[in-house]
């Protein structure tokens, strides 16, 4: 009964998260562990979940090409990169003050995704310049994750966003990109925990439904405007259960 119930939670987060191109981990995990499991099989299930979900929501993404592939590969390899270098900043610095500060830049952002106009980008642009566009995003966006110990997917669809990419497009690429970010946590943890088979299962089945819902909803339902509004009330949500959590 509680793995089914878990698979429900899963279905309805995942569909949210879709839209808005994050994995539900970070809301997942909790959830679990209210339900009793123990954390870090409860943060390896869910860290595989994400890998899961975006997964099957990048099919149609790709499909769509919405994917933009010039900005998500070098935001992936230098993000993974960096990644590591701002983990080993983060040693010996306050790392609540740390996370006050993350709080602040998801307020932030999100006021900027539901409030802000960027001028729209006429197009893709020239190679160098996406090529450098996916570095410099890649590197904040990895440093800042590896510093703060958080993923960095919500850092990179409200970039994407300010700089002018079409709302669907920073969500379809940030998808591709939490693939392999969950995927290398999920080995990780995977390390310290065993798997619950039947919890596993009903999440999974929920995650891959959650993931084509949601894709199907922001591909050919939601208009970029609804999607980057979405995307601002997720990372309020965000902030929020931070501050939750620091308080």
């Amino acid at each position: 009964m509680i793995e089914f119930l878990a698979g429900l939670i899963t279905f309805a987060f995942t569909i949210v998260m879709t839209i808005a191109g994050l994995g539900a981990a970070f809301i997942l995990i909790p959830v679990f562990i209210a339900l009793g499991v123990d954390i870090h099989t409860a943060m390896a299930t869910a860290l595989l979940l994400n890998a899961i979900a975006m997964t099957v929501a990048s099919v149609r993404f790709v499909r769509r090409k919405l994917v933009v592939w010039q900005v998500a590969i070098p935001i992936l390899l230098v993000a993974s990169i960096l990644s590591p270098v701002g983990a080993r900043v983060s040693q010996g610095m306050d790392r609540e003050l740390l996370l006050w500060l993350f709080v602040g830049f998801l307020l932030f952002a999100a006021a900027m995704m539901l409030f802000y106009r960027p001028r729209p980008r006429g197009g893709v642009g020239g190679l160098p310049a996406l090529l450098g566009l996916g570095m410099t995003v890649g590197g904040f966006a990895g440093f800042v994750g590896g510093l703060l110990g958080v993923g960095g997917g919500n850092m990179v669809v409200p970039a994407l966003v300010a700089l002018g990419f079409d709302p669907k497009k920073a969500s379809a690429t940030t998808s591709f990109i939490v693939i392999f970010a969950s995927l290398s946590g999920f080995l990780a943890h995977m390390s310290m925990a065993g798997m619950d088979g039947a919890l596993l299962g009903w999440t999974a089945a929920g995650s891959m439904a959650g993931a084509v819902m949601g894709a199907w909803l922001m591909t050919s339902r939601l208009r970029g405007p609804q999607v980057k509004k979405i995307i601002g009330v997720v990372l309020v949500a965000v902030a929020v259960k931070m501050i939750v959590g620091l308080v």
